[in-house]
């Protein structure tokens, strides 16, 4: 009798589940079952029954990143088991205030795991105090900017005014110190030259939170001059002095911006939110470690550091008690779930496999600088030394808009990204931000650095604008518009595809069951 195969099974069998379908051909066909395979599929039967619109987009986004390169800097692949600790029991829980001071009953559980998140992430960071309630990094940054509010002004105000409550002031005095509040002073990197739209981007909440100034990268070397950030902190005097980034290429000596706090008075804040798993991972260390010298430091916990979708505050031990009014400062409730997720993404960065991994990141992102800069593109500051490189595709006449939707058409995904002094603005951008985090957990090295940096200068050789058709810039270049060799594309399309064939993501999941079983 012949064997049926489990895609047959699924289309044959049609009164019982992909499931029961699933092991009952992996026992016929003499193979072990997926343990991670049965999780993934038990989970989305049991969504499917609620919710196939649900399913049917969860698969197609498997199927989307089976299909393209993911080089967005900000993104990662979790493990299976980050993904699966978040989805349990512990999303019906209340569990504001913190661990053993909740403002809720029955947090017992929800207790032993944020306790169990906060060890992870002081071990894993050698930090004196973890805070792992925020949702996202923004969450994050704000929590440590009215935590640091309320230790500097607010609390040495209540003292002189005899209080130490806020509710027991009068209007009047509630008043005065809402205004000191609103008169701090931040000074945080340029959004052009590297910056996050949370670091005093005019667009952003924290522009209107502060009297913000912004420094900028040299215009030469694209790299922070010390110097000069240390003559604008001593003029500007802010209350914080915020170093980190989203989009420079370079590491940063923390050393010196605490240096540079300590001389104006000012706290020193940085956000790692992109470079959590170099720190984790023991490759940023000494000058370039950021929780040994910041006074306070934000992170997301996806990233390089390869956990769930979150953020988390680590700070020194004497703003503990303010960071940890995070909840109902400024956030919502805690998700327990996320935590518990958190908890998993930290218990797997405190290995040796991790540090290895870290370590490749950078490595991956060197190479793929000196692959580009090979291939003649324009590698802004001439290369990185962390998870990202930035691209100039002004040298072919593009737009980053341009260059991003090209290269999505030949299935590599990255981002635009504004660069140093950009004529092009926020929007169309003149550059790429190149990301190697998830490529890395993929498997990927040397090799396919190489290839990839090919492929990148086959696409954005042959695209190019298209010019506008009517109205008053007719005949002009368009700056959204663009047109690429067919046959350039098909090629690079091809050169991708190999790639992935042969570093499948997720590959303990059954893409082909999958479509079979819910599409």
């Amino acid at each position: 009798m012949a064997q049926v195969s489990p895609l047959e099974s699924v289309m044959t069998h049609t009164a019982i589940s992909p499931l029961t379908s699933y092991l009952t051909d992996a026992s016929a066909l003499g193979k072990v079952p997926d343990p991670g395979f049965i999780a993934y599929l038990a989970s989305l039967e049991q969504i499917n029954a609620v919710s196939p619109d649900v399913v049917r987009a969860i698969i197609a986004e498997l199927t989307d990143q089976r299909q393209n390169l993911k080089m967005i800097a900000s993104e990662n692949y979790c493990s299976l088991a980050v993904q699966l600790a978040q989805g349990n029991l512990f999303t019906d829980k209340y569990a504001e205030g913190i661990p053993l001071r909740r403002f809720y009953a029955g947090c017992d559980n929800v207790d032993a795991v944020e306790t169990l998140a906060t060890s992870l992430a002081r071990t894993l960071f050698d930090a004196d105090h973890a805070y792992v309630q925020p949702h996202s990094g923004a969450d994050a940054n704000l929590v440590a900017y009215w935590s640091i509010l309320s230790a500097r002004i607010q609390a040495p105000l209540l003292e002189s005014m005899g209080q130490t409550d806020p509710s027991a002031l009068s209007d009047e005095e509630w008043a005065d110190v809402k205004t000191q509040l609103g008169n701090q002073r931040l000074l945080g990197l340029n959004y052009y030259s590297g910056g996050h739209l949370t670091h005093g981007y005019r667009h952003n909440v924290s522009a209107r939170m502060f009297d913000c100034q912004s420094y900028n990268v040299n215009k030469e070397s694209k790299l922070l001059d010390y110097e000069e950030i240390r003559a604008q902190a001593k003029a500007f005097k802010p209350l914080i002095l915020l170093a980190g980034y989203s989009a420079y290429p370079r590491k940063i000596n923390f050393r010196i911006f605490k240096e540079i706090a300590d001389e104006v008075g000012a706290v020193l804040m940085v956000d790692m939110a992109h470079f959590a798993g170099l720190v984790a991972g023991k490759v940023f260390t000494d000058d370039f470690d950021p929780v040994a010298h910041a006074d306070i430091v934000t992170t997301t916990t996806h990233k390089t550091l390869r956990g769930p979708r979150g953020g988390m505050v680590l700070c020194k031990a004497e703003l503990a008690e303010h960071v940890d009014k995070g909840c109902p400062m400024l956030l919502g409730g805690p998700l327990p779930h996320a935590i518990a997720a958190k908890a998993v993404a930290f218990q797997e960065a405190c290995t040796e496999d991790f540090q290895v991994y870290a370590a490749r990141i950078v490595q991956n992102a060197s190479a793929l600088a000196d692959y580009c800069t090979h291939e003649r593109l324009s590698v802004v500051s001439g290369g990185t030394d962390n998870h990202l490189l930035l691209i100039d595709v002004t040298p072919f006449g593009l737009t980053g808009r341009q260059a991003e939707s090209a290269l999505r058409d030949a299935s590599i995904t990255l981002n635009r990204n504004s660069l140093p002094f950009d004529p092009n603005g926020a929007w169309y951008t003149s550059g790429l931000r190149l990301g190697t985090p998830a490529l890395t957990t993929l498997g990927m090295g040397n090799d396919e650095m190489k290839e990839i940096a090919s492929i990148i200068k086959l696409v954005l050789s042959n695209t190019h604008p298209s010019r506008i058709a009517k109205g008053k810039n007719a005949g002009k270049h368009s700056k959204a518009r663009y047109h690429t060799n067919p046959e350039a594309l098909e090629t690079a399309q091809n050169r991708v595809t190999d790639l992935l064939d042969r570093f499948p993501v997720y590959p303990e999941l059954d893409l082909d069951f999958l479509d079979q079983a819910f599409m």
